[in-house]
């Protein structure tokens, strides 16, 4: 397939690869990322007709701006879900640029992803030389003699005032020179993965730059519609789609045994899970104090991912009982929807006491990643029991609540880039009401929040059990000298590689600023280790002096 490039494509496509090359080699990812991806979004933006359908589309829209605004946060904290939102809502950026009536999130990552093998090979098909090989040879020939007969002039005059001017033959041959060390510079630093992770820019960019329609996914969508329909399918009529004029297995009163099951079903859980709410509100809800030798660990662990594995399994049963003609049972529609309501609001009531033992064990235990990915996933899970009592109420097809769902997901993406969280759980851990404290995993969170240690370093010895895991996998205690040794240690080695590894390129705000406190305060600290020593070495000789015999 040729796929004609426009002149604005053919400057872009090498100019992005070799600003890939340059701002990611032996890089790391902070303020490159952003300049790429600013680039990325201002060629698309200016490769776009001025009435393209795009700009209409209101994904496009939601996906440009958090495209930017992940871009800006990875500069600014740098975490690894800032970098996974900006990845993520730039792919989906190109999935809508690619079919703009695309509307599911996957469909327009697998669709940006599908451009990715297809835009590479038409441009690679443009390389491909004409099939006329006498009109090729024409502009061969056609080339020579115009450039011909300029650089022979060229070359003349260049020898003829190199021999009348000492002046001017040097000056030539010291830019010669010059031009000659660049390209052996150039030659130097060219090397097999240099050239590799080249090729690989250039792909990127063509994948980002060249858009290769890709229908598959827009039309699968097509199929899918926003509620759901009384399907009056596979009968013998010759008025439905796929008419069926076989002997039929099923009876009238199918539908009717299928509610009765539905009622039997939203009936027994409902009683199940208001017991298993009553015990919970009574236990945890008020007043909650773990008693001496409670294992809060397991209470909250094992508690926690058990309870929201019966939220999603409870979701699933309703989105089967309401997936087809149920939903237009007349009959007994009405309490098959209250017994469904009531079981939706009965697991709205189970995520909050998720929430609260997730609070509890950050009350008692302290704060770390996965507690915060529990609220997130809580949010998640307490927005998708709203859009079921959508589909409940509304009949809304199974696509619209991923829809929705999926948007939702994105959206807690973006919150959780938003958040320089290592700073606070470094902050919120370091706190002499915990009886222990997890010293390994603080050391071992990005420098970015080494500060606040470095801050409240005089806390790490009012907190009496100090832990930190040794690389056989086992907890080893820690004393408040071996951590204050353990702290300056990692300050150290942060500074060295931070001056060794990062460039402008790397550079990220939160990075830069906890560099200047740290350095400040290696500075401040030194001349007072400075003054103990000489005084330490004035005073030696004087005691030993007055030690001796007189």
């Amino acid at each position: 397939m040729r796929f004609p490039l426009t002149s604005l494509q053919k400057l872009l496509l090498p100019l992005g690869a070799v600003l890939f090359d340059f701002l990611f080699w032996q890089e790391q990812t902070g303020l490159n990322l952003l300049l790429y991806t600013l680039f990325v979004v201002v060629a698309v933006v200016a490769t776009l007709p001025r009435h393209a359908p795009v700009w209409r589309s209101g994904y496009f829209q939601m996906a440009l701006v958090g495209t930017l605004l992940s871009a800006g946060l990875v500069a600014l904290y740098g975490s690894f879900v800032a970098k996974l939102a900006c990845v993520a809502s730039l792919t989906m950026m190109l999935g809508y640029v690619n079919q703009p009536d695309v509307k599911l999130v996957a469909y327009a990552l697998f669709t940006a992803l599908g451009n990715l093998g297809r835009a590479v090979p038409a441009v690679i098909n443009q390389l491909e030389p004409p099939q006329s090989t006498n009109l090729w040879m024409r502009r061969v020939r056609f080339y020579a003699r115009l450039f011909l007969i300029p650089v022979g002039l060229l070359v003349l005059f260049h020898v003829l005032f190199s021999l009348a001017n000492p002046r001017y033959d040097a000056l030539t041959a010291s830019f010669l020179a010059m031009v000659g060390d660049w390209f052996a510079w150039v030659f130097e630093q060219l090397s097999v993965p240099h050239v590799l992770f080249f090729l690989l820019g250039l792909g990127l960019t063509t994948s980002v730059l060249i858009i290769v329609p890709i229908h598959f996914f827009a039309d699968h969508e097509s199929r899918f519609g926003e509620f759901v329909r009384r399907q009056r399918n596979r009968v013998a009529s010759f008025a439905v789609r796929q008419p069926d004029f076989n002997a039929k297995r099923f009876h009238l009163l199918d539908l009717r045994k299928e509610y009765l099951a539905a009622l039997a079903v939203f009936g027994l859980v409902n009683v199940l899970l208001l017991v298993e709410n009553l015990v919970d509100i009574n236990w945890i809800w008020f007043g909650f104090e773990p008693e001496a030798g409670f294992n809060l660990t397991q209470f909250v662990h094992e508690g926690t991912y058990v309870l929201i594995l019966s939220i999603l399994v409870a979701m699933g049963i309703v989105l089967w009982f309401f997936r087809r003609n149920l939903n237009f049972y007349a009959p007994g529609l009405r309490w098959l929807r209250l017994g469904a309501t009531v079981w939706v609001v009965q697991n709205a009531v189970l995520a909050v006491s998720v929430g609260l033992r997730n609070y509890y064990y950050i009350l008692h235990m302290g704060l770390a990643y996965k507690r915060i990915g529990v609220y997130g996933f809580l949010l998640l899970t307490l927005f998708g029991l709203g859009t079921i009592l959508l589909k409940i109420w509304q009949r809304r097809s199974a696509y619209s609540l991923v829809r929705l769902n999926a948007l939702a997901t994105y959206a807690v993406l973006l919150l959780l880039a938003g958040g320089n969280w290592e700073t606070w759980i470094a902050r919120y851990n370091l706190q002499t009401r915990f009886s222990t404290l997890d010293l390994g995993f603080l050391l071992n969170m990005p420098g970015r929040m080494l500060p606040e240690l470095v801050e409240k370093r005089a806390v790490l010895a009012q907190i009496p059990n100090l832990r930190r895991e040794n690389a056989s996998g086992t907890v080893d205690s820690v004393s408040a000298q071996q951590a204050q040794q353990l702290l300056d240690q990692r300050v150290a080695n942060w500074l060295h590689d931070y001056r060794a590894e990062h460039t402008w390129k790397s550079w990220i705000y939160a990075d830069a600023q906890a560099y200047d406190v740290l350095r400040r305060h290696d500075l401040a600290t030194k001349p007072r280790t400075s003054s103990r020593t000489a005084h330490a070495q004035l005073v030696l000789p004087t005691a030993m002096a007055e030690s001796l015999p007189k």
